[in-house]
């Protein structure tokens, strides 16, 4: 299995150098040349098997040599190991037709972890066998910070650095990052917003002398390991549904692409997914995009699901390399365009490729909370408020003869003043993270300049 950059100009990678390198270097993001398709027997055949066994058939065609079976086995299972639930990613049924599929039981309580988790086991066994150490580097809006952190803390080959906008995460998302005290993981707290951060994380990966000095790494969404592993859990759902016999819809409540976008290859692979419907706040620049064909940047509004407060959705572009019919000099222009005037238009044969697989819906704050309230009395079961933002706009997409399933993102103690504000109820947190918010804290304010995060990062990996 070989790697293609979504802007057409870097060198073909294996898996392995794909994970380790993250974002191409020529700021494009890699994807695979091709993507296997299973066949209607072979999914058929993962009804009724452990998450690890279907992680393992779905993921395995991507790996190539980078691992052994049996390597490859192990890492996946020391990977989902400490998960809170058997299941994994167990389906609650809400109501007819309609599944919430809870991404939460992993150690940081947000879908990130089944991605991060496995990641953090895959780069420890490449740096191992090849004796190296990277810099990793990552921006976050609050769940992919404490997931990498969690996941890499302690490493012997790996020194962590996230970015997160100073004041736009919930106390519980900071405190997962700024606790842990193991001297390789360091949390910066940028004057900014998400956006920002991520676009200091890609200056970085484009400043080659920095990049290759510090050996960088990045472990957010444009590293397709992430996007790989999250792919699993759609085939999960659906064969518990019922598939490949009849088809499954998805609702994601989507930021940076990144979960849907791995809807869409689980979809390339055979599985029958009817439709993938794009959940967003107020900060709706997909599903605008999505109406009208227009990728345009607004500014970015603080709301009570700050994972989805972002304006450049990075695997989008993942998505308009396929619908553009894998031509990278196109996709390349649109990225060149919308880094000089905040937006671009997208040709109209794209844009219906596009709208064959993709729907979407825009949910307000007040329509946030009233479907955490209203869920809670319908059904027992406590929203976050992105996981809220997804059953909303599933409940206009609902079509009795096909299951609906929504993406739970993030336990709801993760985000306790917006449930206690809807519901009167605080989630607690659970028993091993009960001291949370007792733990002293470590973290480093910085300015949102390329310049100065730099020279931090050089000096902490040299001391």
């Amino acid at each position: 299995m070989r790697y293609v950059s979504t802007r057409g100009q870097a060198p073909e990678l294996s898996f392995e150098e794909a994970m380790l390198t993250g974002l191409a270097r020529d700021g494009g993001l890699y994807v695979p040349a091709s993507v296997p398709r299973f066949s209607h027997g072979e999914i058929a055949a993962m009804a009724g098997q452990p998450y690890e066994e279907v992680a393992y058939r779905v993921m395995r065609p991507f790996v190539g040599e980078a691992f052994s079976d049996a390597q490859f086995r192990g890492l996946i299972d020391a990977a989902y190991g400490g998960f809170g639930h058997a299941a994994r990613a167990p389906l609650v049924q809400l109501g007819p037709g309609h599944h919430l599929l809870e991404l939460f039981h992993g150690p940081t309580l947000a879908f990130k972890d089944f991605a991060m988790q496995l990641i953090g086991q895959m780069f420890e066994a490449a740096l191992t066998r090849s004796g190296s150490r990277v810099t990793i580097v990552g921006a976050t809006s609050g769940d992919t910070g404490s997931a990498a952190i969690e996941a890499f803390r302690g490493l012997e080959a790996v020194d962590v650095f996230i970015l997160y906008p100073h004041g736009r995460i919930s106390e519980v998302q900071r405190r997962q990052m700024t606790t842990p005290a193991e001297s390789n993981v360091h949390a910066l707290a940028v004057d900014g917003d998400f956006d920002d951060c991520q676009a200091l994380v890609k200056d970085m990966f484009n400043d080659f002398d920095f990049r290759d000095g510090v050996a960088l790494a990045g472990v957010n969404s444009i590293n397709w390991g992430r996007v790989l592993a999250q792919v699993v859990y759609f085939f999960t759902a659906a064969v518990s549904l019922g598939a490949p016999h009849r088809p499954v819809s998805f609702t994601v409540p989507t930021g940076n692409f990144g979960d849907i976008y791995a809807g869409s290859i689980a979809r390339a692979m055979g599985l029958p997914v009817e439709r993938l419907v794009v959940a967003t706040n107020r900060n709706d620049i997909l599903h605008r995009t999505l109406e009208s064909g227009a990728y345009v940047k607004e500014g970015v509004h603080p709301t009570i699901s700050p994972s989805m407060d972002i304006q450049v959705s990075s695997n989008f572009e993942r998505a308009l390399f396929d619908a553009y019919g894998r031509d990278g000099t196109a996709v390349a222009g649109q990225m060149d365009e919308l880094k000089e005037s905040g937006g671009f238009r997208i040709s109209q044969g794209a844009y219906e490729g596009l709208k064959e697989i993709y729907a979407s819906g825009r949910v307000s704050e007040e329509e946030t909370s009233d479907a955490i309230k209203t869920t809670l009395a319908g059904t027992g079961e406590l929203l976050c408020p992105h996981s809220a933002v997804g059953v909303a706009v599933a409940e206009r997409h609902l079509d009795r003869s096909v299951p609906m399933v929504t993406l739970a993102t993030a336990h709801p103690a993760k985000f306790p003043d917006a449930v206690e504000d809807a519901t009167g109820v605080r989630p607690p947190l659970p028993s091993r993270m009960a001291d949370l918010y007792e733990r002293s804290e470590r973290v480093t304010r910085v300015p949102g300049e390329l310049a100065p995060i730099q020279s931090i990062i050089r000096e902490r990996i040299a001391s």
